[in-house]
């Protein structure tokens, strides 16, 4: 079986001062009204040295030492969100041994712990049967994290279109083309996205004391009303923004702003943007602002403009609901998260 690492990610507040020198006009207003909340993104990935943003890193110790070098320089705006190795499973040590490292990682701080897709859609036993995230191996790593009050993230499936036969149009149909070895229909073996999910609630259900955020929307981004059930059925359940607002302008403006104001509890902002060893500090600011500015005019603005190529319409958001998104539902569903500061 083969020994591979899991993502180590950072969920960070806002990164970087904003000023007329660096700000573009355009998005200026934009990013200056968005500081006044105290933005937090839940959903970073600039502790990765690696310039393939999907690849995996030979040792978990190393992505440590690299966040922590992060962690180091932001000098209180950044906070880790740890994981742990799920290709040691079958190890007769494995959960000990996961918990002392994410043990370990809490005494520094840590604020929550992640498990990725790899679980579910790639991860497989001694006899070939993939191993989901309701995986008994798993359970008392997740007692452990509730125990210390910390959070789950769950990046459980992918996109439907993942499942799906190719489609050049679909929103995601360039990061399968890129990234095939996530294309999981060309894998008749492997579990169906609803089986996946259905281990998640499994997990949300056996831990109904366990915070637990969905990444990208919980892979229920294309649907809103099954992810409404889920928020509605599983009180410890939350979600995150990231990657995925993409999804949301593509539907009619009025359904994802019902939506965000019936669940605007449940709802914390993230973005999944990365920071690549061989990028320059201008370029990763240009990329930051430009997302960051983009996503608040979708969420605070009822302009109508282009998203990623899309035309949509601003959701207009009360004030309210905008300081939860972005800031007070991160510090509640990720406690500790700026203690720091």
């Amino acid at each position: 079986m083969p020994t591979r690492a899991c993502k180590i990610v950072l969920v960070l507040t806002l990164i970087f001062s904003i000023s007329s020198a660096q700000a573009p006009p355009s998005s200026k207003p934009d990013l200056h009204a968005l500081a006044a909340l105290e933005p937090i993104d839940t959903h970073t990935h600039v502790a990765k040295g690696d310039p393939d943003q999907e690849a995996y890193r030979k040792d978990l110790n190393t992505e440590r030492r690299d966040a922590d070098a992060v962690l180091q320089a932001s000098h209180g705006h950044a906070a880790l969100c740890t994981s742990f190795d799920p290709f040691r499973f079958s190890d007769r040590d494995f959960a000990a041994s996961a918990i002392r490292g994410i043990d370990e990682d809490f005494a520094k701080g840590a604020v929550a712990v992640k498990i990725w897709k790899n679980i579910g859609m790639e991860l497989k036993d001694k006899n070939g049967r993939y191993v989901l995230a309701d995986d008994p191996a798993f359970g008392a790593i997740y007692r452990d994290i509730e125990k210390h009050n910390r959070t789950l993230i769950a990046h459980q499936a992918e996109p439907d279109e993942a499942w799906q036969p190719p489609n050049p149009t679909g929103l995601d149909y360039p990061y399968y083309k890129e990234n095939p070895f996530w294309y999981m229909y060309k894998k008749p073996n492997a579990p169906k996205k609803q089986q996946i999910l259905d281990a998640r609630d499994h997990l949300l259900a056996e831990n109904p004391k366990l915070r637990v955020v969905g990444a990208h929307l919980g892979s229920m981004e294309d649907d809103l009303d099954g992810l409404g059930q889920r928020l509605d059925r599983y009180p410890n359940f939350a979600v995150d923004t990231a990657a995925r607002v993409v999804h949301l302008v593509v539907l009619p403006s009025d359904r994802v702003r019902n939506f965000i104001l019936k669940y605007q509890d449940r709802i914390v902002y993230g973005t999944d943007l990365g920071v690549s060893k061989e990028a320059t500090p201008a370029d990763v600011i240009k990329e930051w602002e430009e997302q960051y500015a983009n996503d608040w005019r979708y969420f605070a603005t009822q302009d109508k403009f282009q998203y990623d190529g899309h035309q949509t319409q601003g959701l207009g958001l009360p004030p309210a609901v905008l300081r939860k998104l972005y800031h007070a539902n991160a510090m509640h569903w990720f406690p500790g998260i700026i203690a720091s500061h």
